[in-house]
């Protein structure tokens, strides 16, 4: 099978309005920000329009400048905003606005393997992941030195 890699803001307007209808849209996400939940390249996600945002979820969003964005929402504000991060990074995104946000995961795949976000399993986990935020540069760093330790000695 063929395949094209596109960027999103050439298909935004068709993601919109398949969403908008109440449809799905499913693409490959790029970057590391959402490791280990998300693998740049392999893994592939599924959108759907949600009508209530809440915490602990993944929406993809349109930052005022044009990026798209996939994070995890880690608070909603009273303001009806979100803080967002991603799960490889410690940095809170704050004030989201809901207009921003296309559409929020709901499936992923990896491989011929796909988890729904309403699987339990991957709910403890994201709740864990958020809850260590603070320490994560601790933890992902010093994975990395032990890595590197281990790989030394070989």
């Amino acid at each position: 099978m063929k395949t094209k890699s596109v960027k999103l803001s050439e298909i935004y307007d068709v993601m919109k309005e398949m969403l908008d209808k109440g449809g799905t849209v499913n693409f490959n996400p790029r970057g590391t920000s959402m490791l280990p939940t998300l693998h740049n390249d392999g893994d592939r996600v599924v959108l759907k329009k949600l009508s209530k945002i809440k915490k602990y979820d993944l929406p993809l969003y349109l930052r005022d400048d044009g990026q798209f964005v996939l994070h995890r929402v880690h608070k909603v504000n009273p303001d009806g905003t979100f803080n967002m991060c991603g799960d490889n990074q410690w940095t809170i995104e704050k004030n989201v606005r809901p207009d921003q946000i296309i559409g929020t995961v709901i499936k992923i795949y990896r491989g011929n393997k796909s988890f729904s976000t309403n699987n339990v399993i991957y709910k403890i986990y994201v709740i864990l992941w958020v809850t260590i935020r603070p320490l994560r540069h601790i933890v992902i760093g010093g994975t990395r030195k032990i890595l590197r330790i281990f790989h030394q000695k070989k």
